[in-house]
């Protein structure tokens, strides 16, 4: 289901234009397996090697074969007869004799050299395949990887400005297709060269004029395959857009399942998702319509030379300069000529594709990360927990409203700083800017006088314990989840860590314990018990700073009252960070801010703020009222 965003969207992935460079970076990969690379090619050019000899034995055994019949024709004359005929066409008796008692073992020993290359063609030709097969999907293994560890590292704002869909399209479909061209497309052009550049040496070898003939069609065929890649390439990055487009709103309906069925939107969901679908089915028919003018064009060309070679290679026969044999050759040799050119339509499909997936590739690879260490970044060892915002302002994107304006305070070690506001006030993104997933446009934010942009990523959130507004579980057991930030901790832990989440009653009443399945996203828990499990996973990393956000949103009131008497235990010693809807659960926090539109308003106690702060005295009462009210 499509959501509106809060943060205004700065921009999509951003498309370059479509180029080759980023292929070529790509072949780059092919550096890391150098056995695969070298022994794919070394199988392809011996295959091609075997495949390119072939019609010279093909022109030995026709040629033996004509020969054979005149020799036997001319022995078979009478003999006053015999000497006139040899004298005219120029034959020795004896060496005609001789040749024809040669023939059989000169057929022999042709046909089990063809043998002999075809067996080699056929062991080489699969060797090449698998090698070719294994590096591709090697390559892709590492691109696939590439792409998760980078996804992993961006900061929030990348996250923010880009659609979970087109990412997967990436990782998933940009990257097979750029597989396929290394698997495929990349040894098929490399034995399309060489088939094609043999060829004509051997055809330049064998009779010069024929292949001048032949020449200028190969410029013109060229010509013709160049222009259709510049067409294709924009055309199959498009293909990619839509896809990921289609994926995206796949992606968000599975995620927003229950919303669309609770509003009935199932029809105008099913239309949205139609209106994609043809919009990629659109470009991909505009894509093969293209192909389809592609490989008429490519048979055209082929009957041209064709009918160019029987007509000038029939009047070389006729007037004695060439053998019947010969002809064979060379029109097999024509066939090679054209395969290659045949084949340069699929390879320039296939190169088309793969440069536009390469481009999408590397847009990710490249991107630039708002939040990553600094050189010599410092490593933040055990704090004690004084945190301070000083002057801080910030905004999503640079030239756009600030969010939070010349905010200042100071969390001495072991308090509790409550923040609230109406939505929108800044709450989130204060408590966002402490790990650093968010760097602040001006101002520091300070842990024990260190700027956090001065420490490590790493070493900055193993000291914060985060328990964020959305609950998000992972598929896996509840042991898991609750052990996400130490997998090393034992039974003993997590479980004390559920109980001070009031998480473990409800956890021994499932028949699996804590070994029970949660489902993809913790579908089969209830919020509250979501809620529960994710403050264990933060407790259990027993942090010197702890962020909840608005942490007891989704329990009742008599479970919220549970996990309030739990928390009050643990943030003792901790200095913490609450997001609350609720008064009731910070009324004995040490300070108390309150913001509105990115600035604090009002700032102290529960009873100083009652008493000073206009805004305060009306939220509580508001509340009070409400708890009142009869139902």
């Amino acid at each position: 289901m499509q959501l509106v965003s809060r943060k205004p969207r700065h921009s999509e992935l951003k498309e370059q234009r479509p180029g080759m460079a980023a292929l070529g970076r790509a072949l780059r990969y092919l550096a890391a397996y150098p056995k695969l690379t070298a022994g794919a090619a070394l199988a392809l050019i011996i295959a091609t090697a075997a495949q390119l000899l072939v019609p010279q034995l093909l022109q030995q055994i026709i040629d033996t074969i004509v020969n054979s019949a005149t020799n036997q024709g001319i022995l078979n004359l009478p003999s006053n007869i015999q000497a006139i005929a040899a004298q005219r066409l120029g034959l020795d008796l004896t060496s005609a004799q001789a040749e024809l008692d040669a023939a059989p073992r000169t057929l022999i020993n042709a046909g089990l050299l063809i043998v002999v290359f075809a067996a080699a063609r056929g062991i080489f030709a699969f060797g090449q395949n698998y090698m070719s097969q294994a590096l591709s999907e090697n390559i892709a293994f590492d691109l696939r990887n590439d792409i998760f560890t980078k996804i992993q590292r961006l900061s929030f704002s990348y996250h923010d400005n880009n659609r979970t869909g087109q990412l997967m399209v990436r990782a998933t479909d940009d990257v097979e297709r750029l597989r396929g061209f290394i698997g495929q497309g990349l040894l098929l052009a490399l034995q399309a060269l060489i088939l094609l550049v043999g060829t004509l040496i051997i055809l330049l070898m064998t009779n010069v004029r024929l292949t001048l003939v032949v020449l200028p069609i190969l410029p013109i065929a060229l010509f013709i395959f160049m222009l259709f890649g510049a067409i294709s390439q924009p055309l199959f990055v498009e293909v990619q857009k839509r896809l990921g487009r289609v994926n995206t709103t796949l992606q968000e309906n599975l995620a927003g399942l229950r919303v669309v069925k609770s509003f009935t939107s199932e029809k105008r969901e099913e239309e949205r998702f139609d209106e994609g679908i043809d919009s990629l089915l659109d470009q991909r028919i505009k894509v093969s319509r293209i192909f389809s003018f592609l490989f008429p064009f490519i048979f055209l060309i082929a009957n041209l030379g064709q009918a160019a070679v029987l007509y000038f290679g029939g009047r070389q026969i006729i007037n004695g300069t060439l053998t019947l044999g010969e002809w064979q050759k060379f029109s097999l040799y024509l066939v090679y000529v054209f395969i290659p050119m045949g084949q340069l339509g699929f390879i320039i499909s296939l190169m088309a594709q793969a440069s536009a997936s390469a481009n999408r590739i590397f847009e990710i690879l490249d991107a630039k990360n708002d939040v990553e260490n600094k050189p010599n970044a410092l490593t933040l060892g055990q704090v004690e927990g004084h945190v301070e915002f000083r002057n801080v302002t910030f905004r999503y994107f640079a030239g756009s409203e600030p969010v939070l304006t010349d905010i200042s305070f100071k969390a001495e070690p072991g308090e509790t700083i409550a923040l609230l506001g109406a939505t929108g006030s800044g709450k989130s993104t204060i408590i966002n800017l402490i790990p650093r997933f968010y760097d602040v446009s001006s101002g520091q934010v300070l842990i024990d006088d260190h700027d956090v942009r001065d420490v490590t990523l790493e070493s900055l959130r193993q000291q914060i314990g985060i328990v964020l507004q959305e609950t998000v579980l992972f598929s896996g057991t509840i042991r898991e989840n609750i052990a996400f930030g130490r997998t090393d901790a034992s039974d003993e832990e997590i479980i004390s860590a559920a109980r001070a989440a009031a998480a473990h009653d409800f956890i021994e009443s499932f028949p699996d314990g804590y070994d029970t399945p949660v489902g993809e996203r913790g579908t089969t828990l209830s919020g509250g018990q979501k809620q529960r499990i994710a403050i264990a996973r933060a407790l259990l990393l027993n942090p010197h700073i702890l962020i909840l956000d608005d942490s007891t949103s989704s329990v009742d009131l008599n479970t919220e009252y549970e996990i309030q008497k739990a928390l009050d235990s643990l943030m003792k010693g901790r200095t913490s960070f609450v997001i609350a809807q609720r008064i009731s659960t910070v009324l004995n926090a040490d300070q108390i801010l309150v913001l509105e539109k990115g600035r604090i308003v009002a700032r102290g106690t529960h009873e100083e703020l009652l008493e000073d702060s206009p805004v305060y005295a009306e939220i509580y009462h508001s509340q009070l009222a409400e708890d009142i009210t009869p139902a």
